[in-house]
């Protein structure tokens, strides 16, 4: 199997279970365990302080021992040790314990599998990131579609055994013969304590962050209360996967181009427009709280998220050392798609519980700074501001 069809794959097969748990597992937790909408955001959030810190403290280290290879098999089999721990727990406190358990591994496969993807691209073996990466989001479609439908007929239980399915196939899949870059164990003088902080001596890397950080946040509403919120307007349950899925396919669109029709543009101009289409997507849906709006809205996916990825993984490519890549991708997981996301999860919980759309239009508290950012570190970068590249 080349490069380009094995990174494929891995993307592909991690994503259908993404594809089931990210939409779902709030309302899995609050339909099938009793628990409400605010013991299940809390749970949540604190799941995903957990996994910034697996992703932040542990996934860097334990990349400087092992191989990437050996961690995306350890971090898979890890996954479904703490999905087996869901099957008996009927309680807030054990639905916690294995809440963490499961953040402890299972998003710590999304900066491995990058981190790969970018170790490979400097190695010039992978030529093109969007054409592997839009694998993953077809993989997210393809679950969210007949998870659907399983749904419709056998009700929300079905949700952990499909989650449970997906990581068997995940894990069984990485024992296929990878890259042979990807088996060899790092060397030793790589292992710097003081990393992190160097990070920030790159130029712009601290500004990026930052940027990022609010620009995934703003998810934190739309990934925990998505699937209610299409509830609370009276979606039928058949039709909620394929509008769930509406943001994918714009983001399956956005990576199959990327890498042509955006190799020109520049960071801070991808990303400026990904904080202007996230602004736009959440007033649309706060104040047309119906399902064809929620449709149109779901497009800008491809800027609010799919763009913003690209944006990051343009920036860490072009100004970071491969041996450095580990922890910026870890500190791009902890920050802006954990400890960022916690912080909002609660946030959306609170509004949600008052007015359900009124967790959406919470999220430009974190688009409006991040547009803003982009533009001043555009003007930084002594290019016009103007978002043509």
């Amino acid at each position: 199997m080349n490069t380009q069809r094995w990174m494929s794959t891995q993307f592909f097969s991690f994503f259908m279970t993404w594809g089931i748990f990210l939409p779902y597992w709030t309302g899995w937790m609050i339909h099938t365990k009793g628990i409400t909408v605010s013991e299940a955001s809390l749970i949540m959030s604190l799941g995903l302080v957990a996994r910034g810190l697996s992703t932040l403290v542990a996934f860097p280290y334990l990349s400087g021992k092992f191989s990437s290879k050996t961690l995306l098999n350890g971090a898979g089999i890890g996954t479904l040790i703490a999905i087996l721990c869901y099957i008996p727990a009927g309680s807030f406190a054990s639905l916690l314990i294995a809440t963490l358990l499961l953040h402890l591994a299972y998003p710590a496969l999304m900066p491995a599998l990058d981190s790969a993807a970018g170790i490979l691209m400097q190695n010039k073996e992978l030529n093109h990131y969007g054409r592997s990466r839009q694998w993953g989001s077809i993989g997210f479609v393809v679950a969210g579609m007949v998870l659907t439908v399983f749904t419709g007929m056998l009700g929300d239980e079905v949700i952990l055994w499909a989650l449970m399915l997906g990581i068997i196939v995940f894990v069984s899949l990485g024992f296929m013969r990878a890259p042979f870059v990807l088996s060899e164990k790092p060397q030793q003088h790589t292992k710097n304590k003081t990393g992190m902080l160097k990070l920030f001596r790159v130029k712009h890397f601290g500004m990026v962050l930052l940027i990022v950080i609010l620009l995934q946040s703003a998810h934190a509403s739309y990934y925990n209360y998505g699937y209610l919120f299409l509830q609370e307007i009276d979606t039928s349950t058949y039709l909620i996967g394929i509008i769930l899925n509406i943001a994918v396919l714009a983001e399956i669109t956005f990576f199959s181009v990327a890498d042509r029709v955006f190799h020109r543009f520049s960071a801070s101009s991808l990303l400026a427009l990904a904080a202007l289409g996230s602004t736009v997507r959440w007033i649309l849906v706060f104040t047309f709280p119906n399902v064809i709006v929620f449709c149109i809205a779901q497009t800008l996916h491809a800027c609010s998220f799919a763009m913003g990825h690209y944006a990051f993984m343009k920036y860490l490519t072009n100004n970071i050392q491969p041996k450095q890549i580990p922890m910026a991708q870890g500190m791009y997981s902890a920050l802006a798609l954990s400890w960022g996301t916690a912080v909002f999860t609660i946030f959306g919980g609170y509004l949600f519980e008052i007015e359900p759309r009124y967790a959406f239009i919470g999220m430009i508290a974190c688009s409006i700074p991040s547009l803003a950012l982009a533009l001043v570190w555009k003007q930084r970068d002594g290019s016009p501001v103007s978002l043509a590249g």
